[in-house]
């Protein structure tokens, strides 16, 4: 199954006290303090559609870090946006928020049989937080970026174009692009790429994957009912300053992401994209995107 996307990413209106908004609705950034960062998609997400953020900018000095989920709660319908999403919004119920940590994020095989049935009301499997409780899978196979197109969760295929993260065009780009594609770095560092999504498992309910930099965590939440819309969370918490959201393309490229995609398989590295012969904009896509 690849999802249909109907609508353009941006972040709903009602957020945190803390969160500004740009102008395009698609970048959230905390202004003060380390709470109060609460966002929401503007619009439910659809079955298997991924609601995908980049970390922009941190914050040194404060311990934690981005917090994503979905809940069924209209945001517009909150007298008050909690504070926090863990354990304000969750609390509240019919939420599911997963906190990212440095190292350990993946669900195991362990988290999984502990939940048990966990249908019904919806069970988290992991929070993020408690690094000493999850075991990390080590995956020493280098991911192809360009030869594998698609990442598949369950029966959902997601276009891998956008889902990893990217260094900013430098001296040493080519080196960090490669970490990236490993899924090397901390998921918490700069550039660095987290979604959001829900797969349908039947009798209406299902599960909530985590991608961070195109390598799904598995599910963190099973038995989540579908009945209402399920918006995305995203907590903009602690050392994490400002994400903003990555537009991700279903069904056909458009002609300028395969113009990039030509390209940048018949080059060494980004920087070399500077040598050729192109139009300026062109090249600035191709080494930013």
């Amino acid at each position: 199954m690849e999802p249909f996307s109907d609508h353009f990413m941006e972040f709903h209106p009602i957020h945190g006290t803390n969160v500004r908004l740009d102008y395009s609705g698609t970048q959230a950034t905390r202004v003060e303090s380390f709470a109060n960062g609460v966002c929401f998609s503007k619009h439910p997400l659809n079955p298997g559609e991924i609601f995908l953020i980049e970390i922009e900018d941190k914050e040194l000095g404060w311990c934690g870090h981005l917090r994503i989920g979905l809940t069924s709660q209209d945001p517009k319908n909150l007298d008050v946006v909690p504070e926090y999403s863990i354990p304000d919004l969750t609390d509240q119920g019919d939420s599911w928020v997963f906190a990212i940590t440095r190292n350990h994020n993946k669900i195991t095989e362990v988290d999984q049989e502990a939940a048990g049935e966990g249908e019904g009301g919806g069970h988290r499997l992991g929070r993020g937080e408690p690094e000493e409780q999850v075991e990390v899978e080590e995956n020493s196979k280098p991911k192809a970026f360009f030869t594998d197109s698609h990442l598949f969760v369950d029966n959902v295929r997601i276009p891998k174009d956008k889902l990893v993260g990217r260094s900013r065009p430098g001296r040493f780009s080519h080196i960090l692009d490669d970490l990236y594609k490993t899924n090397a770095l901390p998921p918490t560092a700069r550039r660095s790429r987290i979604g959001v999504l829900y797969v349908p498992k039947g009798r209406g309910l299902a599960d909530m994957h985590i991608i961070i930099n195109g390598e799904d965590m598995g599910a963190s939440a099973r038995g989540i009912p579908t009945i209402q819309p399920l918006y995305a969370v995203v907590d903009v918490f602690a050392a994490t300053k400002c994400v903003r959201i990555v537009q991700v393309e279903y069904g056909f490229s458009s002609l300028q992401t395969l113009c990039r995609k030509a390209i940048q398989k018949h080059i060494v590295h980004r920087m070399a994209i500077d040598w050729l012969e192109l139009p300026e904009a062109l090249k600035h896509y191709c080494k930013y995107e």
